[in-house]
C-alpha cells in the first residue's frame, strides 16, 4: 500500500520580527492544515512596514539563488510555490528565476502581489515594483491581489465601493477580474472589497481553470468584524492554497479562507493587542485542522 505524501510549499515571503504577517502567519497556518512549509525570506525586517517607523530592511535576493541551487543538488521538489511581499521591483526577476527552476507539470503557484491598500502603495513599494509585479503575476495559476493591487496592476481607477449599488458594483469588480485574467491566472481572488455602508466586506473570484465549470465571477459576502489588521491578505492566502492542496475547490476554497479570517478578526477583538501587531492567531491555530 503506497504511503500519503505530504505536501509540500516553498513560500518565498518577507519575515518581520514583530508583527503577524508573511512567514510568521504562513507557516503556522499551512502547517495547522497538514502543509509543509519550505520558508524562503524574501526580506528581513524588525518589523512589517506598516505603522512601524525606524525598521530594519534587509533584502535578501542574495540568499534565494543559493538557496534554489543547494534544493535542486538535493533533488526537492514542490507541490507548490507561493510568492508574497518583495524587497523591490529587481526582486522580481530573481523570483521568476525560481519558479522557472522549480513548477513543474504539477506544482501550483499562488502569487500575491503585494504592495499596497486603501487606494496607496506601501511605504517600500514603488510604481517601478508594480509594473514588475504585473509580469510575476503572468507566472502564477492563482493571483490573489487585494482591491488596491487589483486596480494598480491593470491600471484602473480604484475606487469606493462602499456605497456602490450592487450593479454597479459588480460591473466594477467583474471588469477588474477579467482583466487580471488577462495576465494569464485561470484562478483569481480580490480580498477587501468593502460594501453595504461598509457593514459587509467581500472576496470576489474567477476560476477559469475547468471549462466545464460556470466561468462568470462570484463572491463571498461576510458581515465586516473589528477593524483593519496587517497580515489579513496573507492568511486568506495561506488557507486558501491549503485548501485547494487538499482537494477543494476553488469556490469553496475562497468560502473558507474568507470566513477564517473573519473569525480571526472577531477573536482578535476580544484581545488588548494594536491592531498594527496583526491578528491573534495563535487561539486559532487549531480549527484550520478542522476546515
Amino acid at each position: 500500500m503506497a504511503k500519503k505524501a505530504i505536501k509540500r510549499v516553498a513560500a518565498l515571503h518577507d519575515l518581520s520580527a514583530f508583527g503577524r504577517c508573511a512567514l510568521t502567519v504562513v507557516i503556522p497556518s499551512l502547517s495547522a492544515m497538514g502543509v509543509q512549509v519550505l520558508p524562503i525570506p524574501t526580506t528581513l525586517l524588525s518589523t512589517h512596514t506598516g505603522g512601524f517607523d525606524g525598521y530594519y530592511f534587509r533584502d535578501m535576493s542574495d540568499s534565494i539563488g543559493p538557496i534554489a541551487k543547494h534544493w535542486k543538488e538535493l533533488g526537492i521538489t514542490l507541490d507548490s510555490i507561493y510568492t508574497g511581499f518583495l524587497s523591490g521591483e529587481e526582486q522580481c526577476a530573481v523570483i521568476e528565476d525560481f519558479i522557472s527552476r522549480f513548477k513543474g507539470e504539477n506544482t501550483l503557484t499562488l502569487v500575491d502581489p503585494v504592495f499596497g491598500d486603501d487606494g496607496v502603495l506601501y511605504s517600500s513599494c514603488t510604481r517601478g515594483l508594480v509594473e514588475r509585479m504585473r509580469h510575476l503575476c503572468s507566472r502564477g495559476d492563482i493571483i490573489v491581489p487585494n482591491l488596491t493591487e487589483a486596480c494598480m496592476l491593470c491600471d484602473k481607477e480604484y475606487k469606493d465601493t462602499s456605497s456602490m449599488k450592487p450593479s454597479e458594483l459588480n460591473a466594477y469588480i467583474s471588469d477588474l477580474l477579467f482583466s487580471l485574467a488577462e495576465f494569464g491566472a485561470k484562478r483569481i481572488a480580490i480580498t477587501g472589497i468593502v460594501t453595504d455602508k461598509s457593514s459587509n466586506v467581500a472576496t470576489a473570484g474567477l476560476d477559469l481553470s475547468d471549462k466545464s465549470l460556470d466561468r462568470s465571477p462570484f463572491s463571498v459576502n461576510l458581515h465586516r468584524e473589528g477593524g483593519s489588521y496587517p497580515g489579513t491578505g496573507d492568511l486568506f492566502a495561506s488557507v486558501l492554497l491549503g485548501k485547494l492542496l487538499g482537494g477543494a475547490n476553488f469556490t469553496k476554497s475562497v468560502a473558507v479562507a474568507s470566513a477564517f479570517v473573519r473569525d480571526v478578526i472577531a477573536v482578535s477583538e476580544k484581545y488588548d493587542t494594536p491592531h498594527r501587531d496583526g491578528v491573534a492567531l495563535e487561539p486559532c491555530l487549531y480549527k484550520l485542522s478542522q476546515i
